[in-house]
């Protein structure tokens, strides 16, 4: 085990080093917050792909293939179709807001900071359990590394992230999510991937061994998939995580086909997850549990060296989604919440250099909240599913509502997420957190409002929808203090 422990030792040294590195180029809000506003395709797409294959995608993607075969592919599918629809429809208009949050862009199209602010706490609670459950996923991966105790192993993994996260901001996670992104495809696809294939006896054995509904693509269940379509795929659309990493594309173009071959990466990952968790059911039928599926083939069956790497990918996996994470609710805290409070309207009279510090100052506060929370809860799938539920629940219909119906109106937007959200909190409340009516109605609820509502009360001032007009064409003379991309 000592190369496996070098490997890992080296990787987070490396990760370290590059939030240093990062620290030298984040000297603006610009580049603290989305890297300049000037990733390139190649690293557009690495680190888009990086974020949203995190350990559940990983760890819990493994499981399911574990549970319940090729069928097992269908949540990190969800995620991957997710993205592709973002980056198909929406990413080139989002790029050219130029905005750093979510509310953001609710103030510009419906006028005034009313939606933004109720929107801004529903996002900020949705990324803090984000960036907690990521956190708590490093207990898993360090006592199979070190058999280190699930408190410490939460502190030594959070921190590490924390600390490259508040050094240099996007910059320092974009480099490290590209290194991530890496480390991921030749960790799991390149490696484990063949391997575990190999060691279950190949295909044909696969088949032999195990009943014929692990090899059926719907045998996780209609209603499973349509719920993964109504959380991960809907998710991927509005999540202030996922926004902030569109807004680092130096063009719409870049967004959009970046994002597409990060979207069409995710489905091949989804499927060779599903396809490891086949393998490991072959060669341990008898698991405690399905998520141990990663961890025990990794560690049993992979040679000294590849196994290092290979949980260097898991690490990697659930760095990426946690830095992610951090920065978005750190940003959201920031620019929609706190600033709000002193009455500065998102903007303070400071220059970039101090707005700098401010954010630095807010990731760590906010990971050290994350580490603590994520210390305090157990149950990281339930603390997943209502993050998810009311990000849903509460903001789907208003922020795609704004993009595509002029009739929308602030009243509308305001109805839609308190309707949505208190919808989503009652019924998971009667039905319990993990049952799909609250998102189900929640969401039909939230439509309802938003409609009803928006159609009830006057139009958007002619003066606003102008204005969002010229915005998302990006003609805003506003954005004239905006640094020109450069290539990356």
């Amino acid at each position: 085990m000592a190369v496996d422990y070098l490997v890992i030792v080296v990787y987070l040294a490396g990760m370290l080093a590059m939030g240093w590195w990062g620290m030298r180029r984040a000297r603006s809000k610009s580049e603290f917050l989305v890297a300049g506003r000037r990733l390139g395709p190649a690293m557009y797409s690495g680190t888009m792909a990086a974020i949203v294959l995190g350990g559940a995608s990983t760890i819990g993607g493994v499981g399911l293939g574990y549970q319940y075969g090729l069928s097992g592919a269908w949540m990190v599918f969800t995620i991957g179709l997710g993205l592709l629809a973002l980056s198909v429809f929406f990413s080139a208009r989002i790029a050219r807001l130029k905005v750093y949050t979510v509310s953001e862009m609710l103030d510009l199209r419906y006028g005034g900071g009313r939606a933004g602010v109720i929107s801004g706490l529903v996002m900020w609670a949705y990324t803090l359990m984000l960036a907690v459950t990521s956190t708590i996923a490093y207990a898993t991966i360090f006592d199979v590394l070190f058999d280190l105790n699930r408190t410490l192993a939460i502190v030594l993994g959070g921190s590490i992230v924390v600390a490259y996260s508040t050094l240099g901001g996007m910059w320092s996670i974009t480099l490290t999510d590209m290194v991530q992104f890496v480390v991921k495809t030749i960790g799991v696809l390149l490696l484990l991937l063949p391997i575990a294939v190999v060691k279950a006896g190949g295909f044909a054995e696969m088949k032999a061994q195990l009943p014929t509904e692990y090899f059926d693509p719907l045998g996780i269940g209609g209603e499973t998939i349509f719920t993964y379509v109504l959380i991960y795929t809907f998710g991927m659309l509005i999540g202030q995580d996922i926004w902030q990493r569109v807004f680092t594309a130096r063009s719409d173009r870049t967004a959009k086909w970046g994002g597409t071959v990060a979207g069409t990466y995710c489905l091949a990952y989804a499927l060779a997850g599903a396809v490891i968790g086949t393998a490991a059911k072959v060669l341990y039928p008898k698991l405690g549990s399905p998520d141990d599926a990663f961890a025990t083939i990794v560690k049993d069956e992979l040679p000294v060296g590849v196994r290092g790497l290979v949980l260097a990918a898991a690490l990697a996996a659930v760095m990426s989604t946690s830095s992610g994470a951090l920065i978005a609710c750190a940003t959201v805290a920031n620019n929609d919440i706190w600033s709000r409070l002193r009455g500065l309207g998102g903007r303070t009279p400071a220059g970039d250099h101090d707005e700098v510090k401010g954010n630095r100052a807010f990731i760590l506060i906010m990971g050290l909240a994350v580490i603590g929370t994520a210390i305090a809860i157990d149950n990281v799938v339930e603390a997943l599913t209502v993050a998810y539920n009311l990000l849903v629940g509460g903001l789907l219909v208003p922020i795609l509502g704004g993009l595509v119906w002029r009739r929308g109106t602030v009243y509308g937007a305001l109805a839609s997420v308190v309707v949505g959200g208190v919808a989503v909190v009652v019924l998971m409340a009667t039905h319990g957190i993990l049952a799909n009516e609250p998102v189900y109605y929640g969401l039909l609820a939230s439509l309802a409002a938003y409609v009803i509502v928006s159609l009830a009360t006057p139009a958007t001032d002619a003066a606003v929808l102008t204005a969002w007009r010229e915005r998302l064409a990006g003609r805003s003379p506003e954005l004239a203090s905006e640094p020109a991309p450069a290539a990356q």
